[in-house]
């Protein structure tokens, strides 16, 4: 057959939740263009149901994630950027469309990206070390302090940021056992609805990452008032919503990151990875028996 006559194979993007990719339960779907308006692909538009299946999804992952060694944890991300770096032409080739760079642009895009998530990979079982330790008491015991997962996270991707943006705001969510509902960019969400498909052939056990793609302002109100999440980043949303969905995750004390100027390119530090831990405090008698200093 010769290449003129060959069909085109047109992808069918899908939501991410649970380890599955479903369609919307709502069977609705709305067109993405690239940066000078040409049609890209018709991307699944998520309703109000998807966003309480992709809590219940994250729910039920939480537990095997959060307590997962975090060892075990950087192997799985690090196994991500294994396999973002094998598919790295298409990513290329989506961010280039999704926000009209030059293939070398979107390829240091795409490199950066991958960079990010190693960097998120190794930070699983060290984070530890710099946000916990022993605290000096008066008294005999032991105080040792220790960060622990919020729950699950709903995080509002980058509007602007396609892909490295994405990236910088799952990865650290994740790394520190977490589970996350993502509200992909609402003008570029391919790569992100891509990205599912990458983390679930990466070990990453299903429920972790739930994408979703669509309005955000209609998908997040749900998630912002949902009393089973704990926490919401709300860097993809403008002032006005924001405002909004504030006042919603107040209801059930969830925690809550305002969106902000980011640079991307810069180096993210550890800020993101501490914003969703609490920290646990456990005394215990040391065994002394007096002042005498003598001890069991």
């Amino acid at each position: 057959m010769s290449e003129s006559t060959r069909l085109s194979v047109f992808k069918t993007y899908k939501l991410y939740v649970g380890g599955k990719f479903p369609r919307s339960e709502s069977g609705r779907v709305y067109e993405v263009t690239d940066s000078k308006g040409k049609w890209l692909a018709n991307a699944p538009l998520s309703s109000r149901k998807d966003a309480r299946d992709a809590v219940v999804a994250a729910r039920k992952a939480f537990g095997g994630w959060s307590g997962a060694t975090a060892y075990n944890r950087g192997q799985i991300l690090y196994r991500v950027a294994e396999m973002l770096e094998g598919r790295r032409e298409q990513f290329v080739r989506e961010v280039g469309e999704a926000e009209g760079l030059s293939k070398s642009k979107a390829g240091a895009v795409v490199d950066a990206a991958i960079d990010r998530w190693v960097w998120y990979a190794g930070w699983t079982d060290k984070i530890g070390q710099v946000v916990g330790g022993a605290n000096p008491v008066a008294g005999p015991f032991f105080n040792l302090s220790t960060p622990e997962p919020t729950g699950v996270v709903t995080v509002l991707a980058p509007q602007d940021s396609s892909f490295l943006g994405l990236v910088s705001v799952i990865a650290p969510a994740i790394a520190t056992g977490n589970t996350v509902v993502v509200v992909a960019s609402e003008r570029a969400p391919l790569p992100a609805l891509s990205l599912g498909e990458v983390l679930a052939t990466s070990d990453l056990p299903g429920g972790v990452v739930n994408v979703l793609s669509g309005r955000t302002a209609e998908i997040s109100a749900p998630l912002a008032a949902h009393q089973d999440v704990n926490a919401i980043d709300l860097t993809g949303a403008d002032a006005q919503l924001a405002k909004e969905l504030e006042v919603a995750a107040a209801d059930n004390l969830k925690r809550v990151l305002r969106p902000r100027a980011e640079d991307w390119t810069a180096d993210p530090g550890t800020d993101r990875l501490t914003s969703f831990l609490e920290t646990k405090t456990v005394w215990h008698p040391t065994g002394s028996l007096g002042a005498s200093g003598s001890a069991y």
